[in-house]
């Protein structure tokens, strides 16, 4: 995100970074944006009453060009910096938030074309891998193989005769880390032993303060219940009926829950692939946990890995890689009537690379048959498929798909 960031001499812009709690915001901000523009926070309750003070006609002299932390905490201000902005007293702010529902709705009442929207996600392993000693991937070849797979697959062939080095280990032991605990900076100032812990009182913080900033629900117990059962449904087609039944609430309201956590950034809908009229494909979306570790706590699966929880990563992880580089494309899931699924379609406007996730550590040519059978479905936009599993080697499965280890995808440099 800081090769995106305006930085040095920025233009005339208003930035809006918004994301779930505790992914490193302010952070960001505060490393790019410290020295040169006043920072406000406004989970401060002294700092909110002192900028309601301030008239629209002052804010130039009195506050100017500012950061402003959690600025859906008070409203009215975006008023006084649009006013500020469109008369040119100021030419930049940053706006943050972890509330995509007030921050947005403000953005779209106030301040729509004057904005800038970037969305900060849970680390990836090509960010993770530094820590765990590997070097920083700026592009991951994830990015590369979505922007530019016809230059991209003929050099998996270079490296299907071995990779070696010590990076290997590093980056492997990264994709651990996110597989275990998922990607929460924070999490990384703490022991392994005290990780689900911290993850734990998170969560206790979601429920007070950003379910609080969403709705104002007297009774929490039904939304707590509805949650840990949604975590329990990772990487699953999702039905809302099934969902409603199992936690005892009208589908009314487990779509209304579904929306908060879609709002606050812990969960996205996986759109189904509807591209092909003529067959009969499955239309509900799949429901995927942008951080595994808050996926592990609330599930209660800690221990061990299942299937559907390295799915769930993987497309969390692919995701959030494209959407912090900008990488133009869509993503959905392909399932039909007859059971042939493909886990994740990457889509862009010229074509589709087809995944399949493997939570193993040997990769076989059987592997290919889902996106094998799905060409015929896909049509000749099928790029390229790919097997993504837990081992080290690149090797080809069929004439279009490749296995490819998940540390190589994604921590790799393109």
């Amino acid at each position: 995100m800081t090769e995106r960031l305006p930085k040095q001499e920025a233009p005339r812009r208003l930035v809006v970074l918004t994301g779930a709690r505790q992914v490193g915001k302010t952070t960001l901000a505060k490393i790019i944006y410290a020295g040169r523009y006043k920072y406000f926070n406004l989970d401060s309750v002294g700092e909110r009453l002192r900028l309601e003070k301030v008239p629209a006609e002052a804010w130039d002299k009195v506050v100017g060009e500012a950061v402003f932390d959690e600025i859906q905490k008070v409203p009215s201000l975006f008023e006084k910096i649009k006013w500020a902005y469109d008369e040119r007293k100021i030419d930049f702010s940053v706006l943050l938030g972890s509330s995509r529902i007030l921050l947005l709705d403000k953005v779209r009442e106030s301040l729509a074309g004057r904005v800038f929207l970037y969305e900060l996600w849970p680390l990836t392993v090509g960010e993770l891998a530094p820590f765990y000693g590997a070097p920083f991937s700026k592009r991951p070849f994830l990015a590369s193989l979505v922007s530019k797979p016809q230059e991209s697959i003929p050099l998996l062939a270079t490296l299907s005769s071995g990779i070696v080095g010590e990076e290997i280990g590093k980056l492997k032991a990264t994709m651990e880390h996110i597989l275990q605990f998922g990607g929460l900076p924070a999490l990384l100032e703490y022991p392994p032993e005290e990780r689900f812990a911290w993850l734990e009182a998170y969560q206790s913080t979601y429920l007070e303060r950003d379910l609080a900033d969403l709705a104002r629900l007297r009774d929490l117990e039904p939304f707590h219940i509805c949650h840990r059962l949604a975590a329990l449904r990772a990487a699953r087609i999702l039905s809302y009926s099934e969902l409603a039944r199992d936690a005892g609430l009208p589908v009314s309201t487990v779509r209304r829950y579904l929306h908060y956590l879609d709002l606050s950034y812990q969960i996205y809908r996986l759109p189904a692939w509807t591209g092909n009229p003529s067959v009969r494909l499955i239309k509900s979306p799949k429901l995927i946990w942008f951080d595994s570790g808050m996926q592990r706590v609330l599930s209660g699966q800690i221990n061990g890995l299942t299937g559907e929880q390295y799915e769930n990563t993987l497309i969390g992880q692919i995701l959030g890689t494209l959407w912090g580089l900008g990488v133009k494309s869509s993503a959905s899931y392909l399932r039909t009537a007859g059971g042939l699924e493909i886990d994740l379609l990457v889509e862009t406007q010229r074509w589709i690379l087809a995944f399949e996730f493997k939570s193993r550590e040997k990769a076989y040519s059987k592997d290919a048959r889902p996106i094998e059978r799905a060409e015929r479905i896909l049509g000749p936009k099928l790029f390229g498929g790919f097997v993504v599993y837990r081992g080290e080697d690149v090797g080809q499965l069929s004439e279009k798909v490749w296995a490819i280890p998940d540390w190589l995808l994604l921590g790799w440099p393109g």
